[in-house]
């Protein structure tokens, strides 16, 4: 990934899309104030809802798409996917899910994220974009497996002709899990092996979202797969971090637009 400054704000953007407008956001460049300092776009982490409205905005504008058309889900670790034809009224969110694709060029899709896995797809041939958040529970529910699916069924995209892109994240040295979320790769993946690795002195677990993410889109197809290789968790400078932060944190922002 390449790292972008536009008028205070400081974005990731993916090597080769430049078919599409996207940006995986840091925490600079808002107007919160400490703990959710400064870009935060969580409107339900405590912080000024105002704060909140500017700092989606900034958002957008910086990458010089529509405030007014973006379309966002209300995420709850699910493998569930919206297609986004346009924004509901009276409301900022389409559904209860956790990933949205489009074929609409006046459709931005934005997410939140605060350790979990932003994955971000594009079919330049097709005309496809897709976004979703994979937590360990969307992971073991394969996510974004689904919105490969999806894509395919809903406007015929090819997985060959797919790039996906996996975000900043909580990386492998930082995620430590249960038995329950061992035993919810296992029941998926059919392996731990290269996804699980265990503390030498103690036993403890912890996981790879990264290649556990990596694994369920190759196995879906995808050959054309950048991974940041960003860890949140040990970069609290640039992103925020549910785990690092111990729960008293903002969110980051991820928008993707044809």
């Amino acid at each position: 990934m390449q790292a972008i400054t536009n008028d205070g704000l400081r974005y990731y953007q993916f090597d080769g899309w430049s078919q599409v407008k996207h940006g995986v956001f840091t925490r600079h460049g808002g107007v919160s104030a400490a703990p959710w300092a400064s870009l935060n776009l969580g409107g339900n982490v405590g912080d000024d809802p105002q704060a909140v409205r500017h700092n989606h905005e900034r958002m957008y504008a910086a990458l010089g798409v529509s405030d007014a058309r973006a379309c966002s889900v209300w995420q709850v670790h699910s493998a569930d996917v919206i297609l986004a034809q346009g924004p509901v009224r009276g409301r900022r969110w389409l559904a209860l899910a956790d990933a949205m694709i489009t074929d609409r060029a006046d459709i931005p899709l934005s997410m939140r994220f605060a350790d979990c896995v932003p994955l971000l797809f594009h079919d330049p041939v097709q005309g496809v974009i897709g976004m979703a958040h994979a937590g360990w529970r969307g992971t073991v529910q394969g996510v974004g497996a689904h919105t490969v699916r999806t894509m395919m069924e809903s406007y015929g995209c090819k997985p060959h002709n797919i790039r996906a892109g996996i975000g900043p994240s909580i990386g492998p040295d930082h995620y430590q899990v249960g038995e329950e979320v061992v035993e919810a790769v296992q029941g998926y993946f059919g392996t731990v092996e290269g996804l699980v690795r265990r503390d030498p002195a103690d036993g403890t677990a912890y996981l790879d979202l990264w290649q556990a993410n990596r694994l369920d889109l190759e196995r879906s197809g995808i050959e054309l797969i950048e991974l940041a290789g960003i860890d949140t968790a040990a970069c609290t400078d640039e992103f925020f971090s549910h785990r690092a932060e111990k729960g008293r944190t903002g969110r980051f922002g991820a928008v993707i637009a044809l």
